[in-house]
């Protein structure tokens, strides 16, 4: 059996922080999920120099891109230089062939640097959008978001948000719950929506209100067969239509619609995986009402419909 092969790439001064994160989802074994063959690549001669001080060393240069199935660059070290030449013919040789490209945190600039970007939506760091949006006015970038893929080419915001990028990405190709399991084994949330807000203004519940508001989110998780709107929520939390949406939003980072269809999704998802029940069935214990409603979220989300959706990734 084919084991996709995921080159990574590495760079003088890269962060180890950046550089692990797809090498531990995709590189590391986990019990119940697809084994990868990965490939740290060099962008220039070694040793490399990590931020943190010490050195890495890998037998492989660029040359090693041009056959793998997926590139990562995991970031680069400074938005102002250029990468080298080489790397980026490299890239756009990879994704005339048809390579998934993807660029994780400032790996955005190498691949607009690369001219793979041009007229395609794109993130990269909160921080450095306004830089990346004048550097490269072709793109059309989008800061409000974790990860953004268009066709082939995939980029996400910064540090963690690389994680949940890696892990959407494996999901898409291999199903719910062997994402799932990976990130059980990372101890980090399964899924976290690409239209997440990168900058969340109170990401974690302070007061005894606010914690209110994460009972009630665990009540819904719990009840999403049940109709929801904002009405019965915020009268259910106590407050109103107008606070409720205000405090739902600085929690998560998303609208309460958003967030509740991304949670009906993913109970989908676990569902079609991991039991023989009908597409009606589902639709009903999801809360979307009729298999048509489903049908037409799932196939807005993922590409695919619900019945092929479980044919590529159940058992």
């Amino acid at each position: 059996m084919h084991q996709p092969v995921i080159a990574v790439v590495a760079f003088d001064r890269i962060s180890p922080f950046h550089l692990s994160v797809p090498c531990v989802v995709f590189g590391d074994p986990h019990p119940g999920a697809p084994l990868f063959q990965l490939r740290v690549c060099a962008a220039e001669p070694g040793p490399l120099r990590t931020t943190a001080g010490f050195e890495i060393s890998t037998e492989l240069g660029v040359a090693a891109l041009d056959d793998a199935d997926m590139i990562i660059v995991p970031s680069w070290r400074d938005p102002s230089e250029r990468p080298p030449q080489e790397l980026l013919d490299r890239l756009a040789g990879a994704h005339r062939r048809g390579a998934r490209i993807v660029g994780l945190c400032l790996g955005a600039y190498v691949l607009a640097e690369a001219g793979l970007l041009d007229g395609r939506r794109a993130t990269t760091h909160w921080a450095y959008a306004e830089d990346f949006a004048r550097r490269f006015p072709e793109v059309k970038v989008d800061v409000d978001v974790l990860y953004v893929e268009d066709g082939s080419l995939v980029t996400s915001a910064g540090t963690a948000a690389g994680i949940d990028c890696c892990l959407h990405l494996l999901r898409q190709g291999y199903g719910a719950e062997a994402a799932n399991r990976v990130a059980r084994r990372l101890v980090v949330p399964p899924h976290r929506q690409g239209g997440q807000a990168q900058y969340i203004e109170q990401p974690l519940p302070r007061t005894a209100r606010e914690s209110r508001l994460s009972g009630l989110i665990d009540w819904v998780r719990a009840n999403l067969q049940a109709p929801h709107d904002l009405d019965s929520i915020a009268a259910r939390a106590m407050i109103s239509r107008r606070s409720f949406t205000r405090r739902f939003r600085q929690l998560t980072g998303m609208t309460f619609g958003d967030w509740l269809i991304g949670e009906r999704l993913s109970l989908t998802q676990r569902l079609l995986e991991s039991t023989d029940h009908s597409v009606d069935f589902i639709a009903e214990q999801a809360g979307f009402g009729s298999p048509e409603s489903l049908r037409s979220h799932f196939r807005a989300a993922f590409g695919l419909s619900p019945t092929q959706w479980r044919r590529n990734f159940k058992g």
